[in-house]
């Protein structure tokens, strides 16, 4: 059978993103050897064919309002399903940033998912092209320059809404200079997200 990408839209519903994201809390609660009663209709609600689709995915825990893990993968390597489950246990246990999530933490983190389409390079002649090309608030960034890469999802815009100070940051999170966006016309991809997050929620 051939597998579906994603292409500009992801089109997922908001019932099955609210699958996923329980997906994502059941696969936590379940490295706690926990598994609460709304986790037990879970695999009904996962075998819509949707989730069979492969896509890049990302999941990010926050804690008190602050980053407390995320990770993903950008290429369409494996089904939405899988993605999410595993980059759940990424993102809680595997992030070099942050110790690895305890038990006592779990029941105040907030869970959120991205699901993304797939990557489009950003043609763009310099910096201040750069600039005008990136749209805030919708594209996610893929930076690539000299072999180091780093990405920004589209919820990074909220705190970096500027999009100078956003490629600087970026920059920075490839171990680059910050004006490496400027002076060495790194290569620049684009993507869009369908977000979920608990918070979200009624």
């Amino acid at each position: 059978m051939e597998k579906k990408t994603a292409t500009a839209a992801v089109g997922l519903t908001a019932e099955q993103g609210r699958a996923l994201l329980l997906l994502a809390r059941c696969t936590l609660e379940e490295r706690f050897h926990r598994r609460p009663p709304r986790c037990g209709a879970l695999d009904v609600q996962l075998a819509d064919p949707a989730f069979d689709r492969t896509c890049g995915t990302f999941v990010t825990l926050h804690a008190a309002g602050r980053l407390r893990g995320c990770i993903g993968c950008l290429a369409a390597a494996e089904s939405i399903r899988d993605g999410v489950r595993r980059n759940a246990l990424n993102a809680a246990f595997h992030d070099s940033r942050f110790a690895p999530l305890t038990e006592g933490e779990l029941d105040g983190v907030v869970v959120e998912v991205s699901i993304l389409t797939e990557p489009r390079p950003l043609a763009y002649a310099d910096g201040d092209d750069l600039l005008l090309r990136l749209r805030p608030g919708i594209d996610g960034v893929i930076l690539n320059c000299g072999g180091c890469r780093a990405t920004f999802l589209p919820q990074v815009w909220e705190q970096l809404p500027d999009p100078a100070a956003f490629l600087s940051h970026l920059c920075a999170k490839a171990c680059l200079p910050p004006d490496c966006w400027r002076r060495q016309k790194p290569e620049i991809a684009v993507y869009q997200v369908q977000k979920y997050s608990e918070d979200d929620r009624e």
